[in-house]
C-alpha cells in the first residue's frame, strides 16, 4: 500500500543514513535532519528547515522518527 503522506524517511541503515522519498523519486541518503531539510527545500518546500522536519505531518517517519539516525542492534533496547 502507498503511503499517503508525500514523504517518506526509511529506517536506519547500518550507518545512520536514512532513504527520503517525495512522492515515488528516491532523493537521497539522509543523515540527519537537516539532510532532510535540504532534500524538501530542493522538492520545492523552501522553508524547510530542522524545526519543520520534526513538526511536518508531510513526513511519514519509518523506523523511528526525527531523532532516530543509527540503526538498532540486536541486544540494543529502548
Amino acid at each position: 500500500m502507498a503511503s499517503v503522506k508525500p514523504v517518506v524517511v526509511y529506517p536506519p541503515a547500518a550507518d545512520g543514513g536514512r532513504r527520503v522519498r517525495v512522492d515515488d523519486q528516491f532523493l537521497g541518503i539522509a543523515y540527519g535532519p537537516i539532510d532532510v531539510a535540504e532534500f524538501l527545500r530542493r522538492a520545492g518546500i523552501e522553508d524547510a528547515d530542522e524545526a519543520y522536519v520534526a513538526a511536518t505531518g508531510l513526513i511519514e517517519w519509518r523506523g523511528g522518527g526525527p531523532e532516530a539516525w543509527a540503526a538498532e542492534r540486536d541486544g540494543d533496547s529502548a
